[in-house]
Order: C-alpha cells, then sequence, then structure tokens
C-alpha cells in the first residue's frame, strides 16, 4: 500500500516538494506518492477533507492557508500553537495534527548549510504574516541577541513581537517590533517573509539593514527572489534563496509523517541542479 499525501495551496503548480518527497521516499524505502492538490480560494477545508476522506494520510500547506489549517488542526504542536499558523497536517483517526515546520526548516538551513551563527547575532525579519509567523519561534530558540520584526504595517509587527514576548525572554533574545523604513542598521542577518518577491515590488528596506557580509536571505526561490539576491550583492552582503529552507522543512514534515528524518543534502543538491538546468 502506497500512502498519499500532497502540498495544498493556491498557487501550487510551481511547488517542488513532489521532487523532495519523491526523493525522500526512494532515500528512505518509504511508500509515499506525494503529488499537488490546487485548492479555491474559498474551498481550502472542503478540498482538504476530501482528499482526506480519499484516503490521503496528510499534507504540507502552502499560501494562503496556513492559518486556515491551524485552525482545522484537532492538536496542535507547541511551534504551530506560537505561530497561530500551520504548514503540515497529518490527518490521525483521533483528530487532525498540525504542525509549523518552517521556522525549523529556517534554521537548519542556515545553521548547517550556510554555515551562519545565529547565537549572540542581530537578526532582521521583514514581514508578520504566515511566513514570519512560522519563523519567529524557532528563531528566538537559536539565541540570537537581538531580532527586530518589521512590517509594513507596525501594528501587525507588534502583535507578533507581543505574542513572541515570554518565548523570547527565556531564551535571553531582545524582541521589538519595527516599521519598514525605521527598523535600524547593521543587521547580521536579514530575512525576508514579506510577499514583495512574489510581487517583483523590490525590496522594502534600505541596504543599511546590512552590515558588511551580512547574511541576506529571501524565503522565496527561483525567479522570484532573484530581485533581493542582486541587492544583496550589490550591497557586500551574501545573498541566499529559501531553496534549502524548503528542503529541510520537508523533512522536518516528513518525520512527523513516518517517523524518520531524510538526509537532505544529496536532495537540495539535485534540486538546485534541477533549477539550474530550468533556467
Amino acid at each position: 500500500m502506497t500512502d498519499r499525501y500532497v502540498v495544498a495551496g493556491n498557487p501550487v503548480e510551481h511547488s517542488r516538494s513532489p521532487f523532495i518527497h519523491a526523493m525522500f521516499a526512494r532515500q528512505t524505502g518509504e511508500p509515499v506518492e506525494y503529488g499537488r492538490l490546487l485548492c479555491p480560494m474559498d474551498g481550502f477545508e472542503a478540498s482538504v477533507r476530501r482528499f482526506a476522506a480519499e484516503g490521503g494520510k496528510g499534507c504540507n500547506v502552502t499560501v494562503p492557508f496556513k492559518f486556515v489549517a491551524h485552525d482545522l488542526a484537532a492538536r496542535r504542536s507547541p511551534r504551530a500553537a506560537l505561530a497561530q499558523a500551520a504548514n503540515v497536517l497529518r490527518f490521525d483517526s483521533g483528530g487532525w495534527f498540525g504542525d509549523n515546520t518552517d521556522g525549523i526548516g529556517l534554521v537548519n538551513d542556515l545553521t548547517r548549510n550556510a554555515g551562519v551563527t545565529l547565537a549572540g547575532a542581530r537578526v532582521l525579519l521583514l514581514g508578520a504574516g504566515g511566513a514570519a509567523a512560522g519563523v519567529l519561534g524557532p528563531l528566538l530558540e537559536a539565541r540570537p541577541a537581538e531580532l527586530v520584526v518589521a512590517n509594513r504595517s507596525a501594528d501587525k509587527a507588534q502583535a507578533l513581537v507581543e505574542r513572541h514576548a515570554a518565548h523570547a525572554r527565556a531564551h535571553g533574545a531582545r524582541l521589538v517590533a519595527a516599521p519598514l523604513d525605521a527598523c535600524g542598521s547593521g543587521f547580521d542577518v536579514v530575512l525576508n517573509g514579506t510577499a514583495a518577491s512574489l510581487a517583483n515590488a523590490g525590496v522594502p528596506v534600505a541596504a543599511t539593514v546590512l552590515r558588511p557580509g551580512a547574511l541576506a536571505l529571501d524565503m522565496m526561490y527561483g525567479p522570484a527572489a532573484r530581485g533581493f539576491l542582486d541587492w544583496a550583492a550589490r550591497h557586500g552582503a551574501t545573498g541566499r534563496d529559501g531553496l534549502g529552507m524548503l528542503v529541510e522543512q520537508a523533512a522536518e514534515a516528513f518525520w512527523v509523517w513516518r517517523g524518520l528524518r531524510p538526509d537532505t543534502a544529496p536532495v537540495l543538491a539535485a534540486l538546485r541542479g534541477e533549477l539550474s538546468r530550468a533556467a
């Protein structure tokens, strides 16, 4: 018997998750089949419930449904509960389980794949939507000296900061909210979790946010991240796209579903090779 999983969202045709999970399945020998599920903007719950009723075992959740997925879960991991967003659902018979693997995926990519030390660093997180909410908790657990959440709507950033205030204190991190046009300067790590890249709207902050040699990561990948990476290079920073984060969060989702953590290095290398050939 093959167990079926999907990435559910709108849009999903661009998603590389089927490629990633096919490699995970071959690597581990797990009987997994993974596809895409395009959900109408007003029909996420109905689409996912139909997939589960047809024998699906779980799904990844992408934009714009991570907050809805959180609400559909009868049980949630602490990181999903803190984020109030879920990017993983497991269809347990006793009630669906929701998790959020985005943050640990980002932290693992930064520390393992990019060799970045987050402990004691100054980190700027751009955005206060589902992407930012999903990564903030694990970023704080990495114990940066300071983490600034900057957003066009400062009130939204402040609400996110207030929800994570106790978590920040528990891990010795200074956590503050700021508007995009007054978020500070000279950060060691700048993380773009806004929708600006998808909209080809340019980088929403001044280059002074970057210290010389900073790492600047866009959570998007492929053509959507190109503008941000070019901006980082022009201003003396090391640019990185979200492809490693995608693979690392997928590995954590695979563990949630199957109880196994695949080796991500060969999968990331194969995926980068595929994208470079397609470019």
